[in-house]
């Protein structure tokens, strides 16, 4: 993966070709929205391209132009709105540099389908000890990304682990159903007392992350993710999402374009000051004070068993 395991620009440090085409990371957003308008996916309905875990929430299989599996959902044409919305989530995570599957709303022969693409060779994260390094950090900077979408379902199903061709591993996200853009102001917001947020919607617990997770952490394990989210303008963001959004599914998608991306900037902005508010510069000479003096408790206690030996 990457050389520096403290850059958090995730997308940019996996170095294995096959995955940086499937996952499409060398594309700009420009690119990455006329693919995935121009998609078409053949032998929908395949069983043998379904696992079980798919089948049993309703999707089945498909293949796209380059061979590539992919799962889809038949919805009604009445939710494809709210679904189309939700892929400026994917979107998003690929402009913040966050490895995560193609999902998005596919129109074809007729139907609507929600399309996602499949990650394989890859284990839930619930199979690694996902609270000590590289993973907690990791989860720490989505925890960013989550809050921004307003996804407070997120679970040990939502994180699949790869690992690059150095071994070393990285955390792709799937999953946006649960992603909310439209709603205005902050339905999720930080605790005043202590970092952590109120939960409005009373779904299943964020097992992976919870705030207190993530306490003793710096400002600056956020740093690149900060400074990445503030850099999306209103401007860039009003853009992607009206080149998403004229898909013939709003009658005026400017103005959907215009409450996203006003949505998601102020989101951005009230973030950026509430982690800044709770997460200070470490103080590394005492870190290294710390490690000193138990390192040299231990040392004692080494010297006094073999003396007593």
């Amino acid at each position: 993966m990457a050389e520096d395991s403290e850059n958090m620009l995730i997308a940019d440090t996996i170095r294995d070709t096959d995955v940086r085409r499937y996952l499409y990371l060398d594309l700009d957003l420009d690119r990455l929205i006329e693919k995935m308008h121009a998609l078409q996916l053949q032998a929908i309905g395949d069983e043998k391209l379904t696992p079980f875990f798919a089948k049993v929430r309703g999707y089945t299989g498909a293949r796209d132009a380059d061979g590539d599996p992919w799962l889809v959902k038949e919805i009604p044409e009445s939710e494809g709105p709210a679904h189309k919305i939700q892929e400026i989530a994917y979107y998003v995570d690929v402009a913040l540099k966050t490895p995560a599957a193609p999902t998005v709303l596919l129109r074809q022969d007729g139907k609507t389908y929600r399309a996602t693409k499949q990650i394989e060779s890859a284990m839930q994260i619930g199979s690694y000890n996902y609270l000590q390094p590289p993973f907690i950090k990791m989860l720490a900077n989505d925890l960013l990304n989550r809050w921004l979408f307003f996804d407070e379902d997120r679970n040990p199903n939502n994180y699949l682990v790869k690992h690059d061709v150095d071994s070393q591993p990285y955390i792709v996200v799937i999953d946006y159903n649960k992603a909310d853009l439209e709603t205005t102001g902050m339905k999720i917001k930080g605790t005043e007392d202590h970092f952590g947020w109120h939960r409005e919607e009373k779904t299943r617990f964020l097992t992976l992350l919870k705030p207190e997770n993530f306490q003793a952490l710096g400002i600056d394990d956020f740093e690149q993710r900060l400074t990445l989210m503030t850099g999306l303008d209103e401007a860039r963001v009003f853009d992607l999402c009206r080149k998403v959004f004229t898909s013939g599914l709003f009658s005026d998608p400017e103005s959907v374009a215009r409450k996203i991306s006003a949505n998601l900037i102020a989101r951005i902005a009230y973030l950026d000051q509430y982690f800044r508010r709770w997460f200070q510069e470490r103080d590394v000479a005492k870190e290294q004070e710390v490690d000193d003096r138990y390192a040299g408790l231990g040392q004692s206690f080494l010297d006094y068993y073999k003396r007593k030996t």
